[in-house]
């Protein structure tokens, strides 16, 4: 157990590595990755179900205790994101699939992976926990919705398809891994430390999918693509950090919004875009899901060291 701790722990804190690498395999050897495309569905509701099981009324303490900053996080997640897309999509002339793709991203509610980002900045962790949770569960209502309203001038929408098949991959394992954790508390505590290692995996799996399965699209257009996630992230990143700065929220809670606005859950956006789209409409959440495990690696270090700077020079400069 131990050792799978460690493997876990391992994995967590070279995420980004595992998807470039992955990716990069994915794009040199494409058959060895393409079969996994059947499972990316089955993969992300793993993790969600991951997810339920680590929920506990703590994440939502502070919708009690400060829900002004939690509206603040959600209201910014699925207004900066989804808006931000449709501006890029709409100025940069985008293909239809890749501005739908896009739209989908910035649609989709926070990763997971942003609550370890804003502790690495030591930013407010509880904060972002609790956004990430309520952003979740509030997925099959609003990124259907949000999908619809703009992405269907390039394509048409089924926001009922949608709202079905994130119920299916989110909602419903979400719930059972709650009932789960309820019924088998001590089994699942202990099995707990190893989720880290299966969410990377199941991650790590879905990229490795969308690139080998879109492998032409990626070499024709996949600079386009780059440039525009890249693009999404740092606007992301921005205007979370600003619009929590504006309304004077502080320093720890800017940078929870910050991590928890930039980074998405792209693995949903890519299994919604592979079951009602494209290929190609995935590839946007694909390479988002390389890029921000990258810029949010980045990001923190950053934020960390600053921290970290400001605290050694608070000791020194105290009687």
């Amino acid at each position: 157990m131990k050792a799978l701790e460690r493997a876990s722990t391992f994995a967590g804190n070279t995420f980004a590595y595992w998807v470039i690498l992955f990716a990069a395999l994915a794009l040199l050897f494409p058959g060895g990755f393409t079969w996994i495309g059947s499972y990316i569905s089955l993969l992300l509701g793993i993790i969600m179900f991951g997810m339920g099981m680590t929920l506990s009324a703590s994440d939502f303490k502070e919708v009690i205790s400060a829900p002004k900053k939690v509206l603040v996080g959600v209201l910014a997640q699925f207004t900066i994101m989804p808006f931000t897309a449709f501006g890029l999509a709409y100025l940069l002339g985008l293909p239809p699939e890749i501005a739908v793709g896009v739209i989908l991203v910035g649609s989709c509610p926070g990763g997971t992976s942003s609550n370890v980002m804003t502790f690495l900045a030591r930013g407010n962790t509880a904060l972002s926990v609790t956004i990430t949770s309520c952003t979740t569960l509030l997925a099959p209502l609003v990124t259907p919705a949000l999908t619809l309203m703009l992405a269907s001038q390039w394509l048409p929408v089924s926001a009922g398809a949608m709202f079905k098949s994130v119920v299916t991959i989110v909602l419903l394992p979400i719930i059972l891994g709650l009932i789960a954790k309820s019924l088998f508390s001590k089994q699942v505590e202990k099995g707990a430390k190893a989720l880290p290692l299966v969410s990377v995996i199941g991650i790590v799996a879905i990229v490795a999918a969308v690139v080998s399965g879109s492998k032409e699209k990626i070499l024709e257009s996949g600079l386009l693509i780059l440039a525009v996630v890249i693009l999404h992230n740092a606007l992301g990143y921005l205007l979370g950090f600003f619009a929590a700065k504006l309304l004077k929220m502080n320093y720890a809670d800017q940078k929870a919004v910050s991590i928890e606005v930039g980074m998405q859950n792209s693995g949903l956006a890519t299994a919604l875009a592979m079951a009602h789209f494209s290929p190609l409409a995935a590839v946007p959440g694909a390479i988002f899901s390389v890029w921000h495990n990258v810029s949010g690696s980045l990001l923190a270090n950053y934020w960390g060291k600053k921290a970290k700077k400001m605290e050694e020079e608070q000791n020194t400069t105290s009687p």
